[in-house]
């Protein structure tokens, strides 16, 4: 029998960018075992958003997680204007989905890339991230922000589309297009990608359903699930269908973001042609009333889910979050064990895991 062997996967190793650690045993090369653990990232939002006034958890929930800000401080708004409830205006649905699918495209630019440094392609993940670049100035042109953008406000948001603004972003959005495009080809036509991604970390759709996995992780096991689906903001008025593959393995949850980023290109683009003239936001006149309201939305790496309870004071009693990595993480469990120790990296990424958030 061949000698086993427990080593420390993180929560400090160079393909890891989020504070998680799992104890690999192995025999030889092959992993027999996993066992996690997490903690290092606890920050106490949830409680903090309970100690604040409503109003301040935009500020609060957008910091849970620096890639999917805008859909955090979408959700957390959202779900507190169900406590009245409020009717946003027709514009102000379109601007926070429009900003949506352009968190959405930088997402999965920044992921690609660091999918292809898992296993060492370290000229594709610059050129990648050289792309993204260029999705960034379009957040911090429209809303002022690259990274923390601070535009929701409970009622709508507090930035506009200038027309002139519009047309920069149809012109920068087809470099995008055509750059990605090509890179993309090559990233999922490339030998040595698909032997290092076809058929590693597999999970059936069965299982994936069974472990509540959620976005790109769970579309690539074949199951079309998406919290979009729930036409919430404008996407009941936009082209849209969940993009899902079969496979069920890395290879398959990297053609799902693949795919999804030119879909949130094609999204912004007809949201930005469908978007009506009219007011941004609406008046809020009194607290959130002692009322309770649940709101799923799909941040780019699948379900967010928010719950708030409202008591007619200026302080939610409760909210509740729950983000997309909290679901996928199980399947990790399911995924690496019979694995080969080279595909833990690429097994890990492949579910775009984002530790911090989901320890919150």
């Amino acid at each position: 029998m061949a000698a086993r062997t427990t080593v420390p996967f993180g929560p400090q190793h160079p393909v890891l960018p989020e504070p998680i650690q799992l104890r690999l045993t192995y025999e030889d090369e092959k992993v027999v075992e996993v066992v996690p653990v997490v903690g290092y990232g606890h920050r106490g939002i949830e409680k903090a958003c309970e100690l604040q006034e409503y109003n301040k958890n935009i500020f609060i929930c957008e910091r849970v997680c620096g890639i999917c800000s805008f859909q955090h401080s979408a959700t957390v708004t959202g779900v507190t204007e169900m406590l009245w409830p409020l009717e946003l205006t027709p514009r102000s649905r379109y601007l926070r989905t429009i900003w949506a699918e352009m968190s959405r495209t930088h997402s999965h630019l920044l992921w690609l890339g660091l999918f292809a440094d898992s296993f060492g392609f370290e000229s594709m993940f610059l050129q990648y991230w050289r792309i993204r670049e260029k999705v960034l100035d379009l957040l911090e042109m429209t809303t002022g922000h690259r990274v923390i953008q601070s535009v929701n406000i409970v009622g709508g948001v507090r930035r506009d589309i200038s027309f002139d603004q519009k047309r920069h972003i149809m012109e920068t959005l087809a470099v995008v297009r055509k750059e990605s495009d090509s890179l993309t080809k090559v990233l999922l036509s490339d030998y040595t990608v698909k032997a290092r991604t076809k058929g590693v970390g597999l999970i059936s759709r069965e299982q994936a359903i069974a472990l509540g996995c959620v976005g790109p992780t769970l579309r690539g096991s074949g199951v079309s699930e998406d919290a979009r689906l729930t036409h919430y903001d404008a996407y009941g008025e936009v082209s849209f269908e969940p993009i899902v593959e079969k496979d069920g393995d890395a290879y398959s949850r990297m053609k799902v973001r693949a795919r999804e980023l030119f879909q949130a290109i094609d999204l912004q683009v007809e949201a930005l042609n469908k978007m009506p003239e009219g007011e941004i936001s609406i008046k809020v006149k009194g607290n959130p009333p002692a009322n309770e309201a649940t709101l799923r939305t799909e941040a780019p790496r699948g379900e967010l889910f928010y719950y708030a309870k409202g008591n007619n004071t200026r302080n939610l009693e409760r909210l509740k979050i729950r983000t997309p990595t909290f679901a996928n993480l199980p399947s990790v469990l399911v995924q690496l064990p019979g694995s080969q120790l080279a595909d833990v990296p690429v097994i890990i990424h492949s579910i775009d895991p984002c530790v911090s958030c989901t320890e919150r």
